[in-house]
């Protein structure tokens, strides 16, 4: 299972269930690429097959909502 915690344009933000013994993360879909970034501080885990410049995108975006995917991780994890 993973549950979509936001959309932003072409992107999926998402965590799979099975995430929770590993720190705050949001992984971020678009069509078959999927990239890892993690919450505390916010920094890219894995890439996904994205370009670097999308991955800038991205990431800007994960800064963007950090607080509200922080809170979605600790609601959804029970932290």
């Amino acid at each position: 299972m993973a549950p979509t915690v936001k959309r932003l344009g072409p992107y999926r933000l998402f965590f799979y269930a099975g995430d929770a013994s590993e720190p705050p993360h949001v992984h971020v879909a678009r069509e078959d690429k999927v990239a890892k970034f993690w919450l505390r501080p916010v920094r890219l885990q894995s890439s996904g097959r994205f370009r670097p410049a999308e991955i800038r995108r991205i990431q800007r975006l994960v800064e963007e909502y950090e607080a509200e995917l922080l809170e979605a991780w600790d609601e959804y994890f029970g932290d």
